[in-house]
This record gives structure tokens, C-alpha cells and sequence, in this order.
């Protein structure tokens, strides 16, 4: 298979799509948490229960009605392979509790992949929106959307107290977890970034890595999301994160600019002998290459580099993780070799750009 046509089948629309101010915001994500009231979360139920669970939300997600256009496709995890499960994972579209340690889930996808429902995780249900740009109350209106068409013929584990309920007490009450992943060079640069972290987690937000809790800020990308759930609605915490968000893409102008003004011989350096790097390397270990990927797409926003797409941070970073490559190789790589065909499919992804 050619890299054009494996990329053109493997990308998700907020991987190639730009939304607004997607010069630093990659992706807006919402996630609501529910439970079916008449089953024991999925941490203690058995197989019937699950099975049970999966047919309700399918019958109910397929029946004619005001999302049916949204073409979703049933997939469960039981009947796929480790290598596809990773994959999934690994462009966000199910968690890594559901690809690894879920008995009997299963996941709905839209066409676009906007849309992910996946069933059976740490709760029966998870509706996820994920967007691309800065879209946190579009993402939101539309997971309020199939929410409230699934509610309409099942019923919720919900407590007039507290709200919803929940396999995890960190998500009881509105179950939303809102999060907006952000490429922050110019904050680390100009190491800003280690003041802003703690005070973003004094106002109830938490700043985490590119594939959520546990996981590093590989090429400068960081996801921010919500800690609390419970005591404000839906829209009042994805507010508070629109506006946190909004104050640190301001941030990340400003140093942009400023490293332009006092550094901008050594920054325009710094991304050309990324970019070299790049274009030229044949063995290349996922670290080095998040962080010149980082440094490209930099160098693209701020106009030094041209005629290169300003998507190739959002695919390249997905594209070049172990199940991609795997994936795109045909089978299963020692880590060298992984390393190798990282390298080749940079540059061969780069090629592309010059045609």
C-alpha cells in the first residue's frame, strides 16, 4: 500500500481538518460518562449483562431518527486484534482501559470518527466528540445531542443528589470530562510553561500528556481538561475550560512573538536542523521525532518553512506511533525496526508535500 492512499484510510478528520485556531489547538474533546440503571457497572457485571448493554445502545443508535446520518458502525472488542485495538487507541478513539483490560466492549464510530460511544469500559456508556481546533462548545452540543436521544429510551443510573452515577467517583454528577489538546512550543521554550502548569491546577483543570493521565507531553502537546464534575453543570464546565484555554492561547502568541524578537536567528536554527533531521534521517526514536515534529510545525505557524501542510504535526505524531507502524509495515516490528520505518515514513510523508 502506498503512504498517500495508508494515510488517506487512516487519518481522522481532526487529524487533516482545521478548525479554529488550530495554529495551536489540535483538538476539542468532550466525554460524558453514563450507566444503565438496571445493570451493575461493567467492574462486576457478567457476560449476559454486557451483551445486554451493547444491544440496547445499538438498537437505540440505529433506529431512524435525528442522528441517523451519522452512519455508526458497531465494533466489538472481543472480535478484533491487539494490533487494531492499538490503533484505535492510539487516534483517541478508545480509551486504553477499553483496548486492553475491557471483557465484552465495544465501541460505535461515526464515519468522520468525530463521534466514538464506547461501551463497557469503566462505564456502560462513554460518548465522546472529538473535534478539530478549538471547538469545545460544538463537541459539547453534540455529545448533549446523542446523550439526550439515548435517554430518551433508557434509563440512567442517576441520583437527584449527586447526578449521574458512575463505575469511578471522580466522574459522578455530570460525568463530563472536556479536554483540548494544544501544541504549547513556545511556553516551554520560553519555560513559562512551569508557572502556568500549577496555576491552571489550582482552578480545578489538569494539564497531562498527549494520551491523557500517565502519559508524557511529547512534542510539546499538552491536553487540558476538567478535575470536577460534580457541583456545575455541563455547560459551566466547559466554559471554565474555554476560557482557560482561550487565556493560554493568548499566552502562547506572546511568546511566540517575543522568541521571534529576541531569538529569532537561533529559533529559525533550531527548526531547519529539525527539519533536517526530518527529511534525512534514517533511524529515528519516538522522543527525537515528537520533538522536531514539534519544532516543524513551529516553524511552519511562524512562517519559516513553506509549502508544507500545517497537519503534519496532528499526523505525524499519530502515524508514527508502534501500531501505526505496525500496521503500515504488515506486521509486527522489534523496536530498531520500529525505529527505522519511523524514519522512512517521515520522510516519505514529507516527499509528499514537494509533489
Amino acid at each position: 500500500m502506498s503512504l498517500e492512499r495508508f494515510i488517506n484510510q487512516a487519518i481522522s478528520s481532526w487529524m487533516s481538518t482545521e478548525g479554529p485556531d488550530s495554529d495551536i489547538v489540535l483538538s476539542s474533546r468532550i466525554r460524558l460518562a453514563r450507566n444503565l440503571k438496571q445493570y451493575r457497572f461493567p467492574t462486576l457485571f457478567e457476560k449476559d449483562e454486557a451483551e445486554a448493554v451493547i444491544d440496547q445502545v445499538k438498537k437505540r443508535l440505529v433506529h431512524p431518527g435525528e442522528i441517523e446520518d451519522k452512519r455508526l458502525e458497531l465494533l466489538l472488542m472481543d472480535e478484533l486484534q491487539p494490533l487494531q485495538k492499538r490503533v484505535l487507541m492510539e487516534k483517541h478513539l478508545i480509551s486504553p482501559h477499553l483496548a486492553e483490560n475491557s471483557t465484552h466492549g465495544a465501541c460505535l464510530l461515526s464515519e468522520s470518527e468525530e463521534i466514538s460511544i464506547m461501551i463497557n469500559e469503566e462505564d456502560h456508556i462513554r460518548i465522546q466528540c472529538l473535534y478539530p481546533g478549538f471547538q469545545l462548545l460544538e463537541a459539547l452540543q453534540m455529545a448533549n445531542t446523542i446523550d439526550n436521544w439515548l435517554e430518551e429510551e433508557i434509563d440512567y443510573a442517576f441520583n437527584e443528589k449527586v447526578g449521574f452515577l458512575t463505575s469511578c467517583p471522580t466522574n459522578v454528577g455530570t460525568g463530563i470530562r472536556a479536554s483540548v489538546m494544544m501544541h504549547l512550543p513556545g511556553l516551554v521554550l520560553t519555560q513559562q510553561i512551569n508557572r502556568i502548569i500549577p496555576a491552571i491546577n489550582q482552578l480545578g483543570l489538569v494539564v497531562r500528556g498527549i494520551y491523557g493521565e500517565g502519559s508524557e507531553a511529547l512534542g510539546n502537546i499538552f491536553q487540558v481538561s476538567n478535575q470536577m464534575t460534580l457541583g456545575k453543570s455541563e455547560e459551566d464546565i466547559a466554559e471554565d475550560l474555554k476560557s482557560v484555554v482561550s487565556q493560554l492561547i493568548s499566552q502562547e502568541r506572546s511568546a511566540r512573538e517575543a522568541l521571534a524578537k529576541t531569538s529569532n536567528i537561533q529559533l529559525e536554527d533550531r527548526v531547519f536542523r529539525s527539519y533536517g533531521t526530518l527529511l534525512n534521517c534514517r533511524i529515528i526514536e519516538s522522543k527525537e521525532a515528537a520533538r522536531c515534529l514539534s519544532d516543524v510545525r513551529l516553524g511552519i505557524d511562524m512562517g519559516y518553512i513553506e509549502n508544507v501542510s500545517e497537519n503534519i504535526l496532528n499526523e505525524l505524531m499519530i502515524l508514527t506511533q508502534p501500531g501505526f507502524l505496525q500496521q503500515y509495515a504488515g506486521g509486527p516490528l522489534r523496536p530498531q525496526e520500529r525505529d527505522i520505518r519511523r524514519a522512512t515514513l517521515i520522510r516519505e510523508r514529507l516527499q509528499m508535500e514537494s509533489k
